[in-house]
């Protein structure tokens, strides 16, 4: 008779042999929302769900599109309702404490604590020495770990040594070689330390316009390894709103409009967008960005001059583009959200020309 194989001693081996290693699976099990339940469905699938912990989040996108507005406001807003301590990591040196306030974000120590780091080797010694602790802390498995989320601030405008060296000597002629390199190496180690664990992390970076007239997106900067190594990848356009708190066109600019595409996910399909608006007096309307993508799905349909839904019971909802706001659009959320994986909504992949609209 053969001897069955002892997983329990194996599995106590390997632990007691590699530091830091997971065993079994770390699905996500919590999410924090973004402020927007259509981007929401686009990272998770779910519109009541967001950005996960335990993985690598990056909102990229040119100045002005808002993804400090979603990462060190929304985000962060609601990781501290979910009891969600944040460490903010500022390399830009732009995050005002009243901003943030106006935002709804408490500053207070024990809720946030905010890092002022420039240089890449210095949010990686951050993050290590913080995780070695957190590991050190909290070795029994039964135990309730505290979570914790990282936001950082952004990753284009992290240094290198040799950054700082030339600008000591005048001579700026840049790292371009090391700095990629490094920002992977960054994304990729914290990717690791965080699955088994009830942290991560939520970055911003640039974009710049592609040279490429068979490839027309903006490329994120921080070259390709640092795309693949993060979890979920958002771009980011800004485009200018023209619309009065009706809805009616306007030719003043009352805010923005930021055309968002989710380039990569592991929990929804990939490469769809929406346009969510941020008006510059009122933020952003949660509900921003839905009637247009469930006209796309072929839920909600034109009838007239006027947008039709028939819910599950058979019952005609029958409204103006205007009026399709708030309860309504829930109950077209709540029915999506009831289907099986199997009786999910009609696909549709959007391109870039599609995201950015008009």
């Amino acid at each position: 008779m053969v001897k069955p194989f002892d997983i329990s001693k194996f599995r106590k081996d390997i632990t007691k042999s590699i530091d830091g290693l997971g065993i079994g699976f770390n699905d996500p099990t919590d999410w924090i929302l973004t402020g927007n339940y259509a981007l929401n469905y686009l990272i998770s699938g779910d519109f009541y769900k967001g950005i996960p912990l335990g993985k690598v989040t990056v909102l990229a996108g040119e100045s002005g599109s808002g993804k400090s507005f979603i990462a060190s406001g929304n985000v962060v807003r609601h990781a501290q309702e979910q009891g969600i301590f944040v460490v903010l990591i500022d390399s830009e040196n732009a995050l005002d404490e009243k901003w943030l306030q106006a935002l709804n974000v408490d500053t207070s120590p024990d809720k946030l604590l905010r890092l002022s780091l420039s240089m890449i080797d210095d949010v990686a010694k951050t993050i290590s020495t913080f995780m070695k602790q957190y590991k050190a802390d909290y070795t029994d498995e039964t135990t309730d770990k505290p979570k914790v989320l990282f936001v950082l601030d952004s990753l284009g405008m992290l240094l290198t040594p040799t950054d700082v060296d030339q600008f000591d000597k005048g001579d700026m002629k840049g790292d371009l070689g090391r700095k990629p390199k490094a920002l992977t190496a960054l994304v990729r180690n914290t990717v690791n330390m965080f699955g088994a664990h009830n942290v991560g992390m939520l970055a911003t970076n640039h974009t710049y316009a592609s040279q490429d007239m068979f490839d027309p997106d903006d490329k994120i900067s921080g070259g390709q390894g640092f795309i693949y190594a993060s979890s979920i990848v958002i771009a980011m356009k800004k485009l200018k709103l023209k619309e009065d708190e009706d809805g009616n066109k306007i030719s003043e600019v009352r805010g923005i409009r930021a055309a968002c595409k989710v380039m990569k996910t592991r929990y929804a399909k990939p490469f769809e967008g929406v346009q969510i608006k941020i008006p510059y007096e009122t933020g952003m309307d949660p509900y921003s960005g839905l009637v247009d993508m469930f006209e796309k799905k072929g839920l909600l349909v034109k009838s007239g001059n006027r947008l039709k839904y028939i819910d599950k019971h058979g019952k005609e909802h029958l409204e103006y583009r205007k009026q399709w706001t708030g309860e309504k659009l829930e109950i077209i959320m709540h029915e999506i959200s009831n289907l099986a994986p199997t009786e999910n909504v009609e696909d549709e992949v959007s391109t870039v020309d599609e995201v950015e609209g008009e």
